[in-house]
C-alpha cells in the first residue's frame, strides 16, 4: 500500500507540474491537535476544513494518540505530534493539555472551536512586521526542495517540512464518536526537521520516497525549540 501511496503521489505531481505553487504572500500557520476519539473535536476539525480553502491560511492537522485508549484508536494518531502538542502546551502556557488545542503561528494557543479568538489571532500574526528570508518550497518529480535566503532575526530556527493527506472519512465505529462519519482535512502524515537555519543561504532536497502524504507539502521556518513561525508556504499536489 504505501508504495501504490508512492506511485500515486508521483503521477499526482506530474499531472500538476505547471499548477504547482507556493502560496502567495505571508500565510499564518493554524495548526489543529486533535482526535477521533475526541468529542468536542469535530467542530473545530469542520473550522480546519474552511481554513484549508483559504489563501492566507496554511491549515494543519495533527492527530494525537493520546486518546486511544477511550475506545477508539484514531487510525492517524501519531506519538510525534502528541509530544509536539505538549510541547506547544508547555511553551505557550497553557494551564492544561486538552484538546481541539489550535496554535496560531506558533505564538499563540486557542481552543479550535472558538473561531472569533482564533480569527483575531490570525489578524495579530498577519499584522506582525518582522523582517523575515525568502522562503521558497518546490516540487519536482522526485523531491522537495526548501530554499532559504535572505535576512531575518538573530537566532537558531528550524526548518520543518509536514506534509499532508488532503481529505479522509471515517466512520468511527467505537468510543465517544460511535456513529458518526468525520471528515478530515490536510491530516499530517509526515513530520520532519530537515535542516537548521542561522541566517546563511540554505537550500535543502528531500526525497519524496522518504515521506508519506498526498495532499500537499508545507515547510515552517520556526524558532528552534518550538517557538514562533517567522514564515512558512505550502505547496498543494
Amino acid at each position: 500500500m504505501r508504495n501504490l501511496a508512492k506511485i500515486l503521489m508521483a503521477l499526482a505531481l506530474l499531472a500538476a507540474a505547471n499548477d504547482v505553487r507556493a502560496d502567495d504572500g505571508d500565510p499564518v500557520v493554524v495548526e489543529l491537535f486533535s482526535s477521533q476519539a475526541c468529542p468536542a473535536c469535530p467542530p473545530a476539525e469542520a473550522y480546519l476544513r474552511e481554513l484549508a480553502g483559504r489563501g492566507d491560511v496554511i491549515a494543519l492537522e495533527y492527530h494525537i494518540d493520546y486518546y486511544d485508549y477511550a475506545g477508539w484508536k484514531d487510525p492517524f494518531g501519531d506519538p510525534d505530534f502528541t509530544r509536539r502538542w505538549r510541547s506547544y502546551a508547555q511553551a505557550l502556557d497553557a494551564r492544561y493539555e486538552y484538546t481541539p488545542f489550535m496554535v496560531v503561528g506558533g505564538a499563540a494557543h486557542v481552543v479550535g472551536s472558538q473561531r472569533a479568538e482564533v480569527e483575531r489571532r490570525i489578524r495579530v500574526e498577519r499584522d506582525q512586521v518582522a523582517e523575515h528570508p525568502r522562503l521558497t518550497l518546490e516540487m519536482t518529480q522526485d523531491a522537495a526542495i526548501v530554499t532559504i535566503d535572505g535576512n531575518g532575526p538573530a537566532g537558531i530556527f528550524d526548518v520543518i517540512l509536514a506534509a499532508y493527506d488532503r481529505q479522509h472519512e471515517t466512520m468511527v465505529t467505537a468510543g465517544e464518536n460511535r456513529g458518526r462519519t468525520l471528515v478530515n482535512v490536510n491530516v499530517v502524515r509526515d513530520f520532519r526537521r530537515v535542516a537548521q537555519w542561522a541566517g546563511d543561504p540554505v537550500t535543502v532536497k528531500v526525497p519524496l520516497s522518504r515521506m508519506a502524504g498526498d495532499g500537499g507539502c508545507a515547510v515552517l521556518l520556526q524558532r528552534a525549540g518550538g517557538g514562533s513561525i517567522l514564515t512558512a508556504a505550502s505547496v498543494r499536489f
